[in-house]
């Protein structure tokens, strides 16, 4: 596809694939709100042979160039277990990073929704790298805030760009900074003895020597709790697996925290090491290095700042009117002491869905600050 001399391409093999990893490293560097994936990271998170997305997600990946220079990218997919579940004729886009030139970003949809009418669809929602369980939203509020595992960075200029070809909002994303050195302890014991529920009600931390099993409790709270959230659609085993293998090193158990009522596991809260702050400076690259600066850093010198990208509540206590506030208190008590205890400063919790108020509640009345705001867009495609 082009336009005037601006020319969209297909990804094909790895010299694309490399040039579309380092796109946003090169047009990035210096903004305070971005730091780099790790390239290796990014390449296994675009092959259908490493990553289990892929056997149920179709996707197409597109280059622009300008004079043979790379200035633009984007993703189009299609995920069947969306479309089983919503049978809504609705694609997406993600992946989104270019040059600030109005041009480079028409060619760029059009290239994508073009992919995406071909196939049937009617309906593009975006962005998701490259589903809505990884990298979801555009960012348009918090630019310079810190950068944190999963959290897609974005510069100012691209909200503007998506919406002046055709895009509207339709859902924001709110993400809180968590000072877990000072926040205060929450009303959860309170409202569990209120409810009647104290002596039924017990916390715990997740058990390494259960790994698989602590997973498997975690995903079947999560797809439970999140079940009616907007534009769920739940994790496969397969994917549960890889997840699992690919945060092992930024998983602390003491981080883990399982809330049990009558022994049954019925909420949870789990906090990852922020890998941006350990990889900072590497530039996407791990040599070896880099790589025993990482492992020095998470292991022994220590990196202050998480991410909670995870919580949830069982859906018949949730909607109770003190226990489901008062299961997630608890959960997020444990894991402010326990990472208070083991040096950590700060937890980004999120994402969230704007009109989650339930949720959004409770984590601002523990001092969450709300400090980053990612945008869902959509489009017709007539």
């Amino acid at each position: 596809m082009e336009n005037s001399d601006i020319v969209v391409t297909p990804v094909q093999g790895k010299a694309d694939l490399k040039a579309f990893i380092q796109l946003p490293v090169r047009l990035f560097a210096g903004h305070k709100g971005y730091v780099p994936h790790l390239n290796v990271e990014r390449q296994e998170a675009f092959s259908p042979d490493k990553n289990p997305l892929f056997k149920h997600v179709e996707v197409q990946l597109f280059l622009a160039r300008r004079a043979g220079r790379v200035v633009g990218r984007i993703s189009a997919q299609i995920d069947r277990a969306y479309l089983d579940r919503y049978a809504d004729d609705t694609g997406h886009f993600g992946c989104l990073v270019a040059e600030d030139d109005p041009a480079v970003f028409a060619v760029l949809f059009a290239a994508a929704e073009t992919w995406l009418r071909q196939k049937g669809m009617k309906r593009c929602t975006g962005p998701f790298s490259l589903s809505v369980n990884e990298e979801v939203g555009l960012l348009v509020d918090g630019f310079d805030s810190t950068p944190v595992l999963m959290v897609p960075y974005d510069p100012p200029y691209s909200g503007p760009r998506v919406e002046a070809n055709g895009y509207a909002k339709i859902k924001d994303l709110f993400s809180y900074n968590y000072d877990v050195q000072n926040a205060p302890e929450t009303i959860g014991k309170k409202l569990m003895a209120r409810a009647g529920m104290a002596e039924r009600v017990k916390v715990r931390t997740a058990n390494m020597k259960m790994f698989d099993a602590e997973v498997r409790t975690i995903v079947g709270i999560f797809n439970d709790a999140w079940s009616d959230n907007w534009g769920f659609v739940p994790f496969t085993q397969a994917e549960i697996d890889h997840a699992a293998k690919a945060f092992g090193p930024v998983i602390v158990p003491e981080l883990a925290v399982f809330v049990e009522v009558d022994d049954e596991a019925v909420a949870f809260i789990v906090a990852l090491t922020n890998l941006n702050e350990a990889i900072a400076d590497f530039g996407g690259r791990l040599g070896p290095v880099n790589l025993l600066k990482l492992l020095w850093r998470l292991k022994i010198a220590g990196v202050g700042s998480t991410r909670v990208p995870l919580m949830g509540v069982k859906k018949r206590f949730r909607n109770h009117p003190l226990m489901g506030a008062g299961l997630a208190m608890m959960a997020i008590d444990q894991l402010r002491q326990n990472g208070k205890r083991l040096g950590k400063k700060t937890a980004e919790l999120g994402w969230i869905l704007e009109d989650n108020k339930a949720t959004n509640n409770i984590i601002r009345s523990v001092g969450g600050v709300h400090y980053k705001t990612h945008r869902i867009y959509e489009k017709a495609l007539g």
